[in-house]
């Protein structure tokens, strides 16, 4: 499958929470649950609205079908941890694993040619097995953390 990765754009909203209810619908097919798990989800509209003007959030799109097949969330931090600067990828949804092992390449790359020193990665949704060649570090509960210099 040919990915096709661009700066998710605020046209785009609408079609990354059809993609976020689809998932929930799998996960919590009772409606009550699903409202719940909504209200502490990632991809809240308050979150999506944040994240995205500031254009370090990117899809991934399938070429042929021209269908959403992920997407992830980030901004950029300082001085978080030691370090001048650093890439917090808030949220990383997909629905084949090569969109996911792709994209999460596609944020450590995106912190190296930046110039970050470190990228920040949710220990969730099966990303640590998406950045192992990074050699990704714990840093606190629920984050994964991988170095983009050497030092």
């Amino acid at each position: 499958m040919n990915l096709h990765f661009k700066v998710i754009l605020p046209e785009d909203l609408q079609e990354i929470l059809n993609l976020e209810n689809k998932k929930m619908n799998e996960l919590f097919p009772d409606e009550m649950e699903r409202m719940i798990a909504g209200w502490n989800s990632k991809f809240r509209i308050e979150a999506l609205n944040h994240y995205i003007p500031l254009g370090w959030s990117f899809l991934a799109r399938e070429l042929e079908k021209n269908s959403l097949m992920g997407y992830f969330i980030a901004q950029p931090l300082l001085f978080v941890d030691g370090h001048t600067q650093s890439l917090w990828v808030e949220h990383i949804q997909y629905i084949s694993l090569q969109a996911r092992d792709e994209l999460c390449e596609l944020a450590y790359k995106l912190g190296r040619e930046k110039h970050l020193q470190r990228v920040y990665f949710p220990q969730d949704n099966g990303i640590s097995n998406s950045v192992t060649s990074f050699k990704p570090e714990s840093w606190q509960p629920g984050a994964l953390a991988v170095k983009t210099t050497k030092g």
